[in-house]
This record gives structure tokens, C-alpha cells and sequence, in this order.
């Protein structure tokens, strides 16, 4: 068996995806999915299974055939209000310190499951964007609002630090230390023209059109070369840690493998053609 008939057979289209904890929608082609967090009368909360679910399914889109962006929304006009006062906050109250432990690390793998995934992730936010819900829209890789968007770290208003799902490695990174540390000590909400002014967000829009701006951003990022997305944003991750010179080897080696695909022969035939190169991914 060959290798790329074995590769082939781990991965697989997602567009026929059934979640239990939220909604999932598709693109015609297949190339760009929709995550809406569901739970309108609460502002959308996370419990238990909805962080487990999207865990999961970050991870599985590694393994993704068809999806190459993915746009991540809250229904009802608010994004996410965090963890569910009653479905999480009050049992925890209740648990081991094994069991927070489990829980905590689950959260936080959710991050490393959004970073880790090859599609950039755009977050489309408007209203209450508090707490673990802040945390996922900073997990993401752009971040669109509307003026009415209120982001709060709100960890230290129940008691507990900032440092939650790697806060205090991501927001500084973004936003910078000063005013990083400013929204972690006092939990307060940072507001949408805020947010464009500091970096936190990319661009505002009216409420009805957040959503579908962030679709329209995620068509023309799908309709590029994806491939070398993929590898743009495991660069972007992966060079935090490194040194100047260990990052310039490794943009050494990535835009090498780049430069082998078809996409980027694509390019240079449509340039020389004086057409408009139409990407596919590989």
C-alpha cells in the first residue's frame, strides 16, 4: 500500500458533521465551516460536553479532506458568556482536586486544539464575550466585533486568577503586557472600539453584518493557496518559542515545502499568463 493511499485513508470530509452542544454549518464547496455556539437564552455558555465537543472536533480537523477555514460565532447576538454558572461553576465547587485538575487541562486543550489545527480560525463576535468565551475568540487566529462587543477576562471576579486556558501566554502576544495584565487583575470589559484600537480585534462591523464579514474574509482565505496557509499559522505558533535565527530556518524549510506544491506553480503560470491564479490547495 502506498503512502499517500494510506495518509488518504486518515483523512476525510467533515461538511456532513452532526455536534450534539452547538451548530455546524457548510459552504457549498465544502471549504468553509461555521461553529455556532447555541444557547441563546444563556448568551451561549459552555458546559461540560459543549468543551469536550469542540475539543474533539478541532482535533478532528486535522484530519479534514474538505474544510480549509473555519469561522466560529455565537447565536442570539452574543458570542459566549463562559462556563455555565450552574452546569460548571457550581459542581466544581464540589470536586477533587484530580477532578478540577481534569477539567482544567480539558479546557485548555481545547486551545491547544485550535492552535494545532491547519485552519485559520476566525472568530465573528458580538455582545457578552466573557471568560472562557474571551479566551476562545483570543484562541482563534483573526477576530472580527461590533462596538457593542464586551470582553471580559472575567476570571477574578469568581475568585480564581487570570492564568485560565493560557491567557497570560496568548493575551500579552496580542494585546501586549501592559495592557494584558490590566484586563486579567480586574476582569473588566474591554469594549469593541477598545479592542480595534489595541490589536485584540481585526476589524468592527455592524451586528448583522459581523457574521458574514467573517464568512466573506474565510471565502477569500479558502480561495487562496491553502496549503500554504496551513503552514503559515503553524509558523505563527511555533516561532513564539524559538530564537530569530532557529525561526528563519524553519521559514527556510517551510517555504521550501511550499515551494513544491502545485499552487505555487499555479502562480507562477497565471502570473506569466497575466491571468489570475486559481488556487486548490495542494
Amino acid at each position: 500500500m502506498s503512502t499517500e493511499h494510506t495518509m488518504e485513508h486518515h483523512k476525510g470530509p467533515m461538511a456532513g458533521y452532526q455536534p450534539k452542544n452547538f451548530l455546524w454549518s457548510v459552504s457549498d464547496d465544502g471549504k468553509v465551516a461555521t461553529i455556532s455556539l447555541n444557547r441563546p437564552e444563556r448568551k451561549n455558555p459552555l458546559t461540560f460536553e459543549s468543551y469536550a465537543e469542540l475539543r474533539d472536533l478541532f482535533r478532528k480537523l486535522v484530519y479534514a479532506s474538505d474544510i480549509k477555514i473555519v469561522v466560529v460565532t455565537g447565536s442570539g447576538g452574543n458570542f459566549c458568556s463562559g462556563g455555565d454558572v450552574h452546569e460548571i461553576i457550581g459542581p466544581l465547587t464540589k470536586m477533587t482536586m484530580p477532578q478540577l485538575l481534569d477539567f482544567t487541562r480539558m479546557t485548555g486543550d481545547l486551545v491547544k486544539a485550535m492552535r494545532n489545527c491547519p485552519q485559520p480560525i476566525i472568530a465573528a463576535v458580538d455582545g457578552v464575550c466573557a471568560g472562557a468565551g474571551a479566551v476562545v475568540a483570543l484562541a482563534s487566529d483573526m477576530r472580527l466585533a461590533t462596538e457593542q462587543t464586551k470582553t471580559a477576562f472575567l476570571f477574578t471576579r469568581v475568585g480564581l486568577a487570570g492564568a485560565d486556558m493560557g491567557a497570560c501566554a496568548l493575551l500579552p502576544r496580542v494585546i501586549g503586557q501592559g495592557r494584558a495584565s490590566e484586563l486579567l487583575y480586574t476582569g473588566r470589559s474591554m469594549s469593541g472600539q477598545e479592542g480595534l484600537n489595541w490589536g485584540f480585534f481585526n476589524s468592527l462591523h455592524a451586528s448583522e453584518e459581523v457574521l458574514g464579514a467573517a464568512q466573506d474574509l474565510a471565502r477569500r482565505l479558502a480561495d487562496g493557496p491553502t496549503f500554504a496557509h496551513s503552514m503559515t499559522k503553524k509558523a505563527l505558533h511555533q516561532e513564539w518559542s524559538m530564537g530569530v535565527d532557529e525561526a528563519i530556518e524553519a521559514e527556510a524549510q517551510a517555504q521550501a515545502i511550499c515551494m513544491q506544491t502545485q499552487d505555487f506553480h499555479r502562480a507562477y503560470h497565471a502570473f506569466v499568463a497575466k491571468q489570475k491564479p486559481v488556487f486548490e490547495g495542494d
